[in-house]
């Protein structure tokens, strides 16, 4: 019977993606006759109508958005806070997992309180987004034909994420949240110049030092141990380090060391089973536990081991945040980091004099790559049960799945950090020029005052693929794929690095030329993840705090002797409350997505 009726739910997918296929032009059409004649170009729904004069007829709403993704707790500020006041007549109060008490225990503290916030934002879809489904905790969308009225941009752009979300934990009839990161349904990396994450260095350091090649992950200390000593303080004066890192984001393992796995074509998660204790490669039947002896975790802890005998790990790593390592890369106290995105020490005038940070490879690499998914990824958007006015959160998130929203959300208002040009697409302004992406530039009080940084949105999640066409302009989301943008002449620093790679004009370019990217595919499974047992989910939470303990501790060893005492320990230890058993469940859930890889 059980599997009659999966059966029946994938019939039933696939009869309504067909149906939503016909209808959705995947942002790569003309605007339709309905949007044609709408002033702003954009989907007309109900939605679009709250606009600033029609949030001042709206009583002030105080929506409590619980996320677990976010780096902030509190009321959000600035210009994010002012465009949702003005077109929402919405006040948005942050309620951060990371920050208060830790993820399972504010969870558990919000689950036990029955109230999950009005808008909630999930990590992934697994055990805490399945356990609020269960519980009534959340609010399912069809009820009083909550979408249809007031999420006519979600169904018009995210049509299959719906109906993933619908028979996967909805029964095939009811909606209780929609995936991130909706993208287009095609094969290759999904990412714009950059991806996720590679390595990158201050190249204008690696330059002077003399450019030397880099083979493997440990190639890279010699190299950075060079740069230190030739810039050993940053701006303010202040040491600089190769590494500066935190525990914000640790889950069950240290998330700083699973970057290496990451940069060599592994991950946590792959789309369908939602990590555990094993990587699993993006584009090879392979998965690693993270303490196996030749895996890429235990690999990491031992170049993080290394780098600190070296005196390249800032000793702040083991107490700092995630916010106070931004502001040490702004300053120049950094000398590489995993992220891209985090870089904040690319400004207009260190481009001009040549210093910035951008990828430098090692020859080994095969960066992990998302890929496009048009069912959406695994960290949801929910609404919660106790929400006063769910029509009003819908109206909102609808929004953020719009392309207005979606620029707006990213880039501010228009007439702040972008305008549109006399031929509809969008350009930067010297203010975005300046801020983007996320440097502290102080924003004009009418725009809402304080910093770009500050005034950007805290929740911490995404909608659509920026990298996906935006119907209103015919050109990406992501500002630095604008056409505008791309014509720019090449700062200084663009001109030595481009030169070095071989004429290649992004990080992307580069890796995906000389096969350097391992892009994940995506899957459809008609079926929720399978949710770990209470007794196993034990053993992994008691395995998982020994690991990361144990795992920072590593990386400050005083000697080689306590290193490998240290480590031996930890192994030990963590077999001992239940590893193995939760490595093996977890290798089981692998291994099906192995099989539905194949399917696709």
């Amino acid at each position: 019977m059980r599997k009659t009726g999966l059966a029946s739910t994938a019939v039933l997918l696939a009869l309504s993606l067909a149906a939503c296929s016909s209808n959705k032009d995947n942002g790569n059409s003309s605007p339709s006759a309905s949007q044609a004649a709408s002033p702003s170009g954009s989907a007309a729904s109900s939605s679009a109508s709250a606009s600033p004069s029609a949030s001042q007829n709206r009583d002030e709403y105080k929506v409590d958005v619980f996320s677990m993704l976010s780096n902030f707790s509190g009321e959000q500020q600035g210009w994010f806070a002012k465009v949702v006041k003005d077109k929402f007549n919405l006040d948005l109060n942050i309620i951060s997992s990371n920050l208060e008490g830790g993820g399972d225990v504010k969870f558990s503290a919000m689950m036990s309180a029955g109230n999950l916030g009005d808008l909630v934002v999930f990590g992934d879809d697994g055990q805490k987004y399945q356990d609020a489904i269960k519980a009534g905790m959340l609010l399912d969308w069809t009820q009083d034909g909550l979408l249809d009225k007031y999420g006519q941009n979600i169904l018009k752009y995210a049509p299959k994420a719906i109906e993933k979300n619908k028979v996967n934990f909805g029964g095939g009839s009811k909606v209780y949240g929609i995936g991130f990161d909706v993208g287009d349904d095609k094969p290759g990396p999904s990412e714009a110049r950059d991806l996720t994450y590679h390595p990158n260095l201050r190249f204008d350091l690696y330059q002077k030092i003399g450019s030397p090649p880099i083979k493997t992950m440990e190639d890279y200390l010699p190299v950075l141990k060079k740069m230190q000593e030739l810039e050993p303080k940053s701006d303010s004066g202040r040491p600089t380090y190769a590494f500066s890192m935190w525990k914000d984001w640790d889950g069950n393992m240290m998330m700083n060391a699973k970057a290496w796995a990451g940069l060599n074509g592994f991950d946590e998660g792959d789309g369908f089973n939602n990590g555990g204790f094993t990587l699993i490669s993006a584009d090879k039947d392979e998965v690693q536990g993270v303490l196996d002896e030749d895996g890429y975790y235990l690999r990491g802890l031992h170049l993080y081991y290394e780098a600190n005998q070296m005196g390249l790990v800032d000793p702040d790593s083991l107490t700092q945040t995630f916010d106070d390592v931004v502001n040490k890369m702004t300053d120049g106290q950094l000398l590489f980091t995993w992220f891209p995105w985090m870089n904040t020490y690319n400004t207009p005038e260190r481009l001009a004099e040549g210093k910035g940070f951008a990828l430098v490879p090692f020859q080994e690499e095969r960066t992990f790559s998302y890929g496009y998914n048009p069912y959406g990824g695994n960290r949801i958007w929910a609404i919660g049960a106790k929400a006063k006015h769910p029509e009003r959160i819908m109206e909102f998130l609808d929004w953020l799945y719009s392309p207005e929203g979606v620029t707006v959300a990213n880039y501010g208002p228009e007439g702040l950090a972008w305008k549109k040009n006399a031929d509809g697409k969008y350009e930067l302004t010297d203010f975005g020029n300046q801020a983007l992406p996320s440097n502290p530039t102080p924003v004009p009080e009418e725009f809402g005052g304080g910093t770009w940084k500050d005034g950007q949105n805290q929740i911490n999640n995404t909608t659509l693929k920026l990298t996906d066409t935006n119907p209103d302009t015919g050109e990406p989301y992501e500002y630095d794929l604008w056409s505008s943008y791309l014509s720019k002449a090449p700062t200084k620093f663009d001109e030595s690095w481009r030169a070095a790679m071989g004429g290649a004009t992004t990080a992307k370019e580069y890796l995906e030329k000389n096969n350097m990217l391992a892009v994940n595919p995506q899957i459809f499974t008609g079926t929720a993840p399978e949710v770990i047992s209470d007794s196993l989910s034990q053993k992994q939470s008691q395995a998982a705090q020994v690991i990361k303990q144990y795992s920072w501790k590593m990386v400050f060893a005083k000697n080689d002797a306590e290193y490998d005492k240290l480590k031996n320990e930890m192994i030990a230890k963590a077999k001992g409350l239940g590893y193995d058993e939760v490595l093996a469940w977890n290798k089981e859930q692998n291994e099906k997505v192995f099989g539905y890889r194949k399917q696709k």
